[in-house]
């Protein structure tokens, strides 16, 4: 049976369209002239990430890969304003890690329970209102709305524990998370029988507790992608304490030494800060072990510094005292590791408007720019103020900047789509 277990998903993402304003005159019975009344156009939606409790994967992210809040909509005469369009809040597990998809930039980590705004949705336009003056007294333009900005994200899910259980597999980490907590995670007698990391919470008494993560076995090699390890190493990196379970039984021939120096490897293969975490090595499965081996194994630890128990999960020995340890270590640690974003997306309010200018020959220039397609449509090419606007918004823009610099003059054709005019300074 397949694992259900996901913790990387790639979505599109995509904020609200701004509305149009409208272009519309006040009309009725015996007044001559009433003047604009245009509405402005409604906000477009914004998208929000926020941390659902009862998530712990990624699952539903294969299936459902585009959200889109909602457009604003357009303005319309007698002044009234378009309806803003409507958020769009997205659910993911607590520890869920947000990614700019193409640069891998960190944009939000979701670990608090407050929404995290991620994208604005584009203002809304002026209706024709908003641009009568003294002198331009009927304005037959307005402001289109602003696009909603589009984002390609990959999700990382890095899961929320004190405590992660490291070590090879079929070590007894399951079984251990299975006797102190609540978890209730497949348990075998044979490598790789947990597939997907699993939480358990473990209560100390007085209210007090702390959550374990049994991180599914690590091998040699596991670093550089083999086997599980390279897909779940990323889950230990927030843990604030590793405990390393280490089987003494030598069932199967192996040695506890150089399993113990093989994951510590991996972990310095695979991070630095992830290899310099606090650790506690734990010998277990004790119950089938000779005192000899473990004696052995013991010095070998403590000499290399780290502190060291015995249990055996199966007849419950030792386990009071190493919960006791850890929990004493865990009031001494930092909490929980957050990561601070790397960049916060740039937000299009029309402030960010990219465009490209080519000369495509002496006396022909050429304007790619897909935000003023919606502007242009909304010019009366026939009204002289609306024309005005329109070229203002090429200046504002720095188009036309760009047109000087590269040596435009008086009476050469600028072309904008489908659109060609003499070029005036």
């Amino acid at each position: 049976m397949q694992s259900m277990f996901m913790d990387i998903a790639h979505i599109t993402v995509k904020s609200g369209d701004g509305g149009n304003g409208a272009v519309s005159f006040h009309r009725q019975k015996y007044v001559a002239a009433g003047g604009p009344d245009g509405g402005d156009g409604g906000c477009g939606g914004n998208i929000y990430f926020q941390v659902d409790p009862n998530l712990n994967t990624l699952i539903d992210f294969k299936f459902k890969r585009k959200y889109f809040a909602e457009n604003g909509q357009n303005g319309s005469q007698k002044n009234c304003s378009g309806k803003n369009g409507a958020d769009l809040i997205i659910k993911v597990p607590q520890g869920t890690l947000i990614r700019e998809k193409q640069s891998g930039t960190l944009l939000a980590d979701c670990s608090g329970e407050e929404p995290i705004l991620l994208l604005k949705g584009g203002k809304g336009g002026f209706g024709n209102q908003h641009f009568a003056t003294p002198t331009r007294q009927v304005p037959r333009f307005a402001k289109p709305g602003i696009p909603g900005q589009q984002l390609e994200l990959k999700l990382e899910l890095k899961l929320l524990a004190d405590v992660g259980l490291i070590g090879f597999p079929n070590a007894g980490k399951s079984t251990l998370i299975s006797v102190v907590s609540a978890a209730r995670p497949k348990i075998a007698s044979y490598p790789f029988t947990t597939l997907e990391p699993n939480l358990g919470v473990v209560r100390m008494g007085d209210g007090a507790s702390f959550v374990m993560a049994d991180i599914p076995g690590i091998i040699s090699g596991a670093s550089e992608g083999a086997g599980l390890g390279h897909d779940f190493l990323r889950h230990v990196e927030r843990c604030r304490l590793l405990l390393h379970l280490v089987d003494v039984s030598c069932a199967d021939g192996r040695d506890p030494i150089e399993d113990y120096k093989t994951i510590n490897h991996e972990l310095s293969c695979f991070s630095e800060e992830l290899a310099n975490k606090p650790q506690i090595v734990v010998a277990s499965k004790t119950d089938m072990s000779i005192p000899e081996q473990i004696e052995e194994f013991k010095e070998y630890v403590e000499a290399d510094g780290a502190e060291f128990y015995e249990i055996s999960s199966v007849t419950h020995a030792g386990l009071e005292p190493l919960l006791k340890a850890v929990w004493e270590k865990l009031r001494e640690l930092p909490p929980i590791t957050r990561f601070e974003p790397e960049a916060l997306p740039e937000v299009l309010e029309g402030e960010d408007r990219p465009f490209t200018v080519t000369q495509l020959s002496p006396n022909l220039y050429s304007v790619e720019a897909p935000w003023i397609i919606p502007i242009f449509n909304s010019v009366n090419t026939d009204d002289y103020e609306s024309l005005q606007y329109f070229q203002r918004v090429l200046r504002s823009s720095g188009i036309i900047e760009e047109l000087e610099h590269q040596g435009v003059q008086e009476g050469d054709t600028v072309r904008i789509y489908n659109f060609d005019f003499d070029f005036i300074p």
